[in-house]
């Protein structure tokens, strides 16, 4: 099964892979609510309790599919934590009055917005609502003034950001009446930079467990055309044997985990075997020179 790991002080347990929900639309076969529901059952049989979705995700239209599927299965709902997020509004024929894509992270945006997920995904909460973006336009001032409301009237138990880098996360913290709980980023062997930036850092520093979104690189890993792709993919056979055979896709979890700063891969997926594999993913601890193998496996150069 699955670890659990408090994600702040204050915050709630996540399991420590969280399932992506992302692109569950994209596979006509696998887009049914009997279908997500499906996905949805294996994925808590494994320990993944978490559940990770938005309300841009499918042009608007994945909340409302994983609120049908969780109407299947009485008291499934309760066997959860969802994290959702706001702040990315795009044109598309669910909203045609959009002419230009923007972010508002209004306090007014981002209660409706709430609002809007709580009603779709039948539920009266959300364990975890992010800001998606940092808006430019909108004060720390304005948008806690939301997320403190939203948490106040009990409609979401923590708050926390996505895409946020240090400064960003400082100023808005600084106006929160309970701590930032995450910063979800891009984090993978392809993507390093939350290690370099401060960012996973900052993490430390407040004790709060970053989440990492495209753990695969958006399938770059495994792109016969990307260098550091092949590099890994022939690092990890080697690597692998000594964990059980542990598939590349598995030692990028592993990897992504090991950090000090503990970050909670959100993978995606829409194979129920593929679930089963990450989830296994949680039992290999890899070694210090596995990891900066795989770390110079992914740069293509010795460490400096």
């Amino acid at each position: 099964m699955i670890p659990r790991s408090r994600i702040s002080p204050n915050g709630p347990e996540f399991s420590r892979l969280v399932y992506g929900t992302w692109r569950i639309l994209d596979d006509a076969d696998a887009s049914s609510p009997q279908e997500i529901n499906r996905r949805l059952n294996v994925c808590v049989e494994q320990g993944m309790t978490t559940i990770d979705t938005a309300e841009i995700y499918g042009l608007y239209e994945v909340e409302e599919a994983l609120g049908k599927a969780l109407s299947l299965s009485p008291g499934l709902r309760d066997k959860l934590e969802i994290v959702s997020k706001a702040g990315i509004y795009v044109p598309c024929s669910y909203h045609p009055d959009r002419h230009t894509a923007h972010y508002n992270a209004t306090a007014a945006r981002l209660v409706k917005s709430a609002e809007k997920s709580l009603r779709f995904l039948g539920t009266d909460h959300l364990e975890l609502f992010l800001v998606h973006r940092p808006d430019w336009l909108t004060s720390a001032d304005d948008t806690a003034a939301g997320l403190n409301q939203l948490m106040r009237d009990g409609k979401i138990r923590s708050a926390g950001v996505s895409n946020y880098n240090v400064a960003q996360f400082n100023v808005l913290n600084s106006r929160m009446e309970q701590p930032l709980a995450t910063n979800q980023l891009e984090f993978h062997l392809l993507h390093m930079d939350p290690i370099l930036d401060g960012t996973f850092d900052q993490c430390q520093q407040q004790r709060v467990l970053p989440m990492a979104w495209s753990p695969l690189a958006g399938g770059r890993l495994f792109d016969p055309a990307n260098e550091a792709g092949q590099r890994l993919k022939k690092a990890a056979l080697v690597i692998g044997e000594r964990y059980n055979n542990a598939t590349l896709e598995q030692l990028a979890y592993a990897w992504i985990m090991a950090h000090p700063s503990q970050p909670i891969p959100v993978i995606g997926t829409n194979k129920v075997e593929r679930i089963i594999s990450a989830a296994q993913s949680a039992d290999i601890k890899l070694e210090r020179q596995d990891w900066y193998a795989l770390w110079e496996a992914a740069q293509g150069r010795k460490i400096p």
